[in-house]
């Protein structure tokens, strides 16, 4: 049986990762508290149940302040043939105030006597335990709706042999992924910014490829990246490691970042089966 255990805080996108997973057949279960997971697992077994993929929302509401109790649960299920994974999903602060502000929702640890963003804070030191158990964490600041959709299906939906890899450009000016495993940081070569017809461009147009194909600098680079890419990413691998996120940054995350994750895909395509780009500022 497989397990996925959906966390992170309240308006982060946990009741839409579930969506997906009950989307593409996974038994979903929303607030279930943390001490009735073995019983769960144990009825569907022993009802000789079809389901073998469950996924569980935790929150922050979990009854009786259980979640301290998480790891070792996981750490049982394990025990008894279980595969376990916990996804969580987070975003910074800001960004949750601003989803709440807009659906006029209640947060669900707030009350009368704190703020939103008091209660905002509070929540990350609730899930503290869920969060430590995390294999994979997704910073949803800038993902919309549908594109956390589509990380989800190929990130945690898919059922692949091989490990999930992420290639992600970003501009160190917005700050560095948070789910980033592995940074990048490509803003020692020649910028295309300072070329004026280039500088409305992306990494993705033509004139801006020959420009930065030009230069021996960025060559190097990405021969650079790509050979420890080759020697280190089989060996995560072999170490159980389902997911991997590099992460390529430049100052705006507009040319050279984007130009270098899209010539690394190509290479990283040819050997596993199950890698992604994205370009965060674009």
């Amino acid at each position: 049986m497989k397990l996925v255990i959906i966390s992170g805080r309240s308006g982060s996108g946990k009741t839409t990762a579930l969506h997906v997973l009950e989307d593409i057949g996974y038994y979903c279960v929303d607030n279930l508290p943390v001490s009735l997971l073995p019983q769960l697992i144990r009825e569907l077994r022993q009802a000789n149940s079809p389901v073998t993929m469950v996924a569980i929302g935790i929150d922050a509401r979990n009854a009786g302040g259980q979640l301290h109790k998480l790891p070792n649960i996981l750490r049982d299920l394990v025990g008894h043939g279980v595969e376990t994974q916990v996804i969580y999903l987070d975003s910074d602060d800001e960004t949750l105030i601003k989803r709440f502000s807009e659906t006029r929702r209640k947060h669900p640890i707030s009350n009368d006597t704190n703020t939103l963003r008091e209660a905002i804070e509070r929540e990350r030191e609730i899930l503290n335990p869920v969060a430590s158990c995390a294999s994979l964490i997704i910073d949803t600041t800038s993902l919309t709706l549908h594109q956390l959709r589509d990380q989800i299906k190929v990130r945690v939906g898919e059922d692949v042999d091989s490990m999930a890899i992420l290639v992600e450009s970003f501009g160190f000016k917005n700050g560095i992924p948070k789910d980033a495993d592995v940074v990048f940081d490509v803003r020692c070569l020649p910028n295309p910014h300072w070329i004026p017809s280039l500088r409305n461009l992306t990494g993705l147009d033509q004139g801006v490829k020959d420009f930065l194909a030009g230069h021996q600098p960025v060559r190097e680079m990405i021969a650079d990246i790509i050979a420890y890419l080759d020697k280190w990413l089989p060996r995560f691998a072999a170490n159980n490691r389902s997911y991997m996120t590099v992460a390529i940054g430049c100052t705006g995350g507009q040319h050279r970042s984007v130009y270098i994750t899209e010539e690394i895909i190509v290479h990283l395509r040819a050997h596993f089966s199950n890698v992604q780009a994205r370009h965060r500022e674009l």
